[in-house]
């Protein structure tokens, strides 16, 4: 959530910015501005009825001691008359502050002033590629076919028991996906980072507090009795861990990395493009998250652009990275960097990790903050990516490692699945 002051402060920049994301916001930052004046005019004359009832209770006390019972209960009536006033006061500056706040929900984060504008992912910027395509032999088949043909998932299965994007992982595609699940985790904690094991379901504030919500609402699985949300990714749970926490500055910066399932409706997604692996409504993720110190968060930025890039050089697949442009940045980010990986068999990119900086913005909704230097409380920057979503390596992996012979296991998952080659 933008700062009401960063807002006072940087009104056209604001305005500027969010048109990146094309998002006309005009309208929102004046009332965020008006607002915000009503709510300061009315703590004011709060804060003066409560000194004036103080002051008033006081002189009271005064009088009684000094025998003057008859002023001291004229005056008791202009306090009970100021207690009637300084309530209306307060729950008027509650229902406006309440107001305040659903506007602020409204504003995505500013992007990062190196991020292009655009409308949509046809204007994503590659700013970076590595590794060769492979050339497959005749005849290579799709990542669903080569799941059929060696019985290692089981997308009709899945579909039995619960609907389309539901796969059944099976034998030794169980095991990959277990293989890189325990990979992607021991590379994490390895560069640093620890590992939790992080609720699936949280609650609304948790949704509030990472910025899926309002924006997503009807994305994500929600369970009205108890009112719980499936989790979209390991981002909301983990995250979620430093709300309402005051940190000391030196114990900046964190980090934790931790496996969930991710659950997403993807309401209205269908079509070859959606197929298999490509879009689920469960797949597995292993996800990093960095709290920091706003001076260090985009060095720890390009750290985390690093760190992917490493995962995928060892698993030697063929991969791109992308800056978003503002129309295709996510609601709280400020700056993402979206990874791909190449499929060679369906001769298209298929994104496997995002990885962004929040700056305040999450941190703003979290109540997340650190006591700097000077003493004074401050919003940390918050920061995560995917280390590394499942499915579309996965079906990279089948794809791009298919030989007539079988499907080659990378070299660097060998000791997690015991095993070289699916046959």
């Amino acid at each position: 959530m933008l700062q009401v002051q960063f807002i006072r402060d940087n009104k056209e920049a604001v305005i500027a910015g969010l048109a990146k994301r094309n998002v006309d916001a005009k309208d929102l930052v004046e009332q965020v501005i008006l607002l915000d004046e009503e709510r300061r005019a009315l703590q004011t004359k709060l804060d003066n009825t409560l000194a004036e009832s103080n002051a008033m209770s006081k002189e009271i006390g005064n009088l009684y001691k000094s025998g003057k019972a008859t002023e001291a209960n004229q005056l008791k009536e202009k306090t009970s008359a100021l207690k009637e006033d300084s309530k209306i006061l307060s729950e008027d500056l509650s229902a406006t502050a309440e107001k305040l706040q659903n506007v602020l929900y409204q504003l995505p984060n500013v992007p990062h002033e190196s991020v292009p504008a655009g409308k949509s992912e046809e204007d994503n910027e590659e700013i970076f590629s590595e590794g060769d395509i492979p050339k497959l032999y005749d005849g290579a088949q799709p990542h669903w076919e080569l799941a059929k043909k060696y019985d290692i998932i089981d997308f009709e299965l899945g579909t039995k028991i619960s609907g389309a994007g539901f796969p059944v992982y099976k034998g030794k595609g169980a095991r990959l996906q277990r293989a890189l699940i325990a990979y992607f985790l021991d590379k994490n904690t390895a560069a640093g980072y620890t590992e939790y094991q992080l609720p699936h379901l949280v609650n609304e504030a948790s949704c509030y507090g990472t910025g899926q919500l309002p924006d997503k609402e009807g994305q994500m699985y929600h369970d009205a009795q108890d009112d719980l949300y499936l989790i979209p990714t390991a981002e909301v749970p983990g995250t979620n861990i430093f709300r309402d926490v005051l940190l000391n500055e030196n114990e900046l910066p964190i980090g934790i990395t931790g496996y969930t399932p991710c659950f997403r409706r993807e309401a209205g997604s269908y079509g070859a493009h959606v197929r298999g692996l490509n879009r689920l409504h469960q797949f597995d993720k292993v996800e990093i998250i960095r709290v920091e110190h706003p001076d260090n968060s985009y060095k720890a930025f390009e750290g985390m652009i690093a760190h992917v890039k490493d995962i995928l050089r060892e698993l030697k697949l063929p991969y791109r990275i992308l800056k978003l442009c503002g129309g295709d940045t996510g609601f709280p980010a400020a700056i993402t960097y979206d990874f791909e990986v190449f499929s060679t068999a369906q001769d298209r990119w298929l994104e496997v990790s995002s990885v962004s900086n929040f700056e305040t913005y999450q941190a703003n909704r979290l109540k997340l903050r650190f006591k700097n230097s000077n003493g004074k409380n401050e919003l940390a920057h918050t920061l995560n990516g995917s280390s590394l979503a499942l499915p579309r390596i996965l079906a990279g992996i089948l794809e791009n490692y298919q030989t007539i012979n079988g499907i080659e296991i990378p070299e660097a998952l060998v000791p997690y699945t015991s095993f070289s080659l699916i046959s």
